[in-house]
């Protein structure tokens, strides 16, 4: 049997412009113990036909088909469960790598030998290339996941959601922590590496560039004021439950609900970008999510988020509510986005 080090699991969803570039990187760090796993999520453009002929060209190329959209979360667990490797991690289909990256990452995750290894990338926004870090000093240096969480006021790792920013060895997914929420439509990564960060063991950050993230895509859900951008408060209620019920739970509840608040103040504070009716029901759905937070520590977090986002929300607070879900998602609604 062919031994695999490394799983690279690509979901695609409508992505015919990018996807050749993606692939063509994904055969420049082709290794015979790799494998690609490149997920059509129900494409319905031409990438399906592109996706089809890599998987004759890349070495180590299987293509998986969903019959619905599903979503990038969803996609992602279906690679994961069709993933062979030693270790596991992620690629965008709109993204691309550097030659020989790969090669590169595995070595980093062996030298260091931790369950988890995060690393820097480039952002991509038109012509324009901007270096992101992962937000922890220390670089190889193998410290606990759970160490490096706060503190509360200050952006740490947990604010470096991006699953393709790192690499993972296997016996997170034979534990459960590296599948995400079936039908996250959006922050499906942030539950995500909140659960990474208090129960796995061992990570590192490394200064290796080579990741290019592209920004700015039309087809992608930042770039669209639709409803499935509401499943943010779906993601934060799962960080905050979870957190919650964690031995530390005093600890690391301050920094979840500063960072749940101030993503919802983002939106709020862009709420012209969304649909007129999905505006009223982010309104409605950020009042009642922030009733449900506990009352003491959002009072705290308002008082330290600065004048206009705790305007924002106390302005949201005292909305009165009426019950409101986000409306369901029509398959009209859901094409021609990034999964």
């Amino acid at each position: 049997m062919r031994v695999v080090k490394l799983s690279v699991i690509v979901p695609f969803y409508n992505v015919q412009t990018y996807a050749p570039d993606t692939l063509r990187s994904l055969r420049a760090n082709a290794r015979e113990d790799f494998e690609f796993i490149l997920v059509d999520d129900c494409s319905t453009d031409g990438t399906a036909g592109i996706l089809q002929r890599a998987g004759e060209d890349i070495p180590g190329a299987k293509v998986i088909v969903h019959e619905r959209n599903g979503g990038l979360a969803t996609a992602r667990n279906t690679g994961l469960d069709a993933a062979d490797g030693e270790y596991l991690t992620f690629l965008d289909g709109d993204d691309w790598l550097a030659p020989g990256y790969f090669t590169d990452l595995v070595a980093a995750a062996e030298r260091l030998a931790c369950d988890f290894v995060r690393t820097d990338h480039v952002q991509v926004t038109g012509r324009t290339r901007t270096v992101h870090r992962v937000p922890h000093g220390l670089r190889n240096v193998v410290l606990s996941p759970r160490s490096v969480i706060l503190p509360v006021d200050r952006t740490t790792s947990v604010d470096y959601p991006y699953a393709w920013a790192g690499i993972y060895h296997r016996r997170l997914l034979d534990r459960g922590l590296l599948y995400f929420t079936d039908g996250l439509r959006t922050a499906e990564d942030r539950p995500w590496i909140w659960r990474l960060h208090r129960e796995a063991e061992s990570f590192a950050a490394v200064g290796l560039l080579g990741l290019f993230y592209r920004r700015g895509v039309a087809s992608s859900l930042t770039q669209i004021g639709d409803v499935r951008q509401l499943d943010f408060i779906r993601a934060f209620d799962q960080v905050i439950e979870e957190t919650s019920q964690d031995s530390d739970a005093e600890i690391l509840l301050p920094k979840a609900v500063r960072t749940y608040c101030a993503v919802m103040a983002h939106h709020l504070g862009s709420i012209e970008r969304f649909e007129p009716p999905v505006a009223r029901t982010l309104r409605s759905m950020s009042a009642t999510a922030l009733r449900r937070l506990p009352p003491d520590l959002l009072d705290d977090t308002l008082r330290s988020l600065g004048d206009r986002r705790a305007a924002l929300l106390r302005r949201v607070r005292r909305r009165p509510t009426g019950g409101e879900s986000a409306p369901a998602v029509t398959p009209a609604a859901a094409s021609g986005a990034r999964a």
